[in-house]
């Protein structure tokens, strides 16, 4: 029996009253409450422009698809991500070209990133690794230099700023995660944001088939012919998605001071554990804190992680460089030390439970757990 959880929603009343309202209107695909969600988010960000999707992967496709990256473009990212960053861009039929971690935070090294551009270059894509924001002025610096597009995938960083930045400030697109387990959740969805209206206009025909009339549309109109202007993909929201949305949106700064005091409970009782090693957060960055990572001595990670999992302590790893995954090795030839730090870091990194209405005796146990676990290795 789990003890206690890796994640836990904390979906309510307000979001079955939600959920409710829309099954009690004509509407269940993409309609107005799917319209309100995009306009709160817009305004949370501060963008000019919010797409709601149903999935981070098809808002990083999209953009790109929008952008007119494809067959023979390069797109330089990380390899320290979940797999969707690197097979969005094959998706669209590009390659990803990977560049090394920085070994404090774990997000892509900025230093390395000119090295890595080629003639077939057409986009820069970081990756706000566990709800810490890359440094995106020195990104759009290289982009700007080089003539390239920067997508943002923040499927952790809703919430994260660095020196008063945020997602979608500097990137031509910003990508984020309702997945079930992220800070906004609705099982499966997603979103992106731009302040490029004609871009807004593309992604939004993109992400239903390039259709010029929607379901809502023809029924808050009556049917009028309709036309198809590109040919897009099936990527919209719908209304009950954006309905377990909105409630939570109104409280997500609420919940980000939560997980905030936990992720300081946590490191308070792992300072001076042997083995152990927390990643950095820079300063000036407002963190996200999506997910709690402990980097653990690489021999040691799997007999700790297992241990944990025995102990009925729900854990995962976020993530493995992916660029040794088997797809990735047949595909493009990887090999073990192309890429050490994300390497380091995938062999060391374990994710604690972590959510909002985590008991904070919750983390007393796990650190005891884990501290136990510890002294068996040393």
């Amino acid at each position: 029996m789990i003890r206690v959880p890796f994640y836990h929603h904390d979906l309510g009343q307000a979001e079955l009253d939600a959920v409710a309202e829309v099954l009690a209107g004509p509407i269940l695909t993409t309609g107005e409450t799917v319209d309100l969600f995009e306009r709160r988010f817009e305004e949370y960000l501060g963008r000019r422009h919010a797409l709601a999707v149903n999935s981070c992967t098809g808002a990083l496709h999209l953009s790109l698809l929008a952008l007119g990256i494809g067959q023979g473009d390069e797109v330089v990212t990380t390899p320290l991500t979940f797999i969707a960053t690197a097979t969005a861009i094959l998706e669209a039929g590009a390659k990803p070209v990977f560049v090394d971690v920085e070994p404090e935070t774990g997000n892509i090294d900025v230093s390395l990133i000119e090295s890595a551009i080629t003639t077939q270059t057409k986009a820069i894509l970081p990756v706000h690794l566990y709800g810490q924001m890359c440094d995106m002025q020195a990104i759009r610096k290289i982009a700007n230099t080089h003539g390239l597009y920067v997508v943002e995938d923040s499927a952790h960083c809703v919430e994260g700023s660095r020196e008063g930045i945020r997602p979608g400030d500097l990137g031509d697109t910003a990508c984020f995660s309702f997945y079930a387990t992220k800070n906004l959740s609705c099982g499966e969805g997603g979103a992106l944001v731009t302040d490029n209206e004609a871009l807004a206009r593309k992604l939004r025909l993109l992400s239903l088939h390039g259709m010029s009339k929607t379901a809502a549309d023809r029924h808050r109109e009556g049917y009028q012919h309709w036309d198809i202007e590109i040919l897009g993909w099936k990527y919209n929201m719908s209304n009950i998605q954006a309905a377990l949305l909105l409630p939570q949106l109104e409280r997500i700064e609420r919940n980000w001071k939560k997980r905030d005091a936990l992720a300081r409970h946590y490191e308070l009782l792992l300072e001076g554990a042997p083995l152990i090693t927390l990643p950095q957060t820079i300063k000036g960055v407002c963190h996200a804190r999506h997910l709690f990572p402990i980097w653990v001595a690489g021999e040691y990670r799997d007999r700790v992680l297992n241990g944990l999992q025995e102990a009925g302590i729900g854990v995962v790893v976020n993530y493995r460089a992916i660029h040794l995954l088997t797809m990735f090795q047949e595909k493009f030839g990887f090999q073990p030390g192309d890429f050490p730090v994300a390497e380091h870091i995938g062999n060391c990194t374990i994710s604690l439970p972590f959510y909002p209405k985590m008991p904070e005796k919750h983390v007393t146990i796990v650190v005891d757990t884990l501290k136990s676990l510890i002294k068996e290795c040393v």
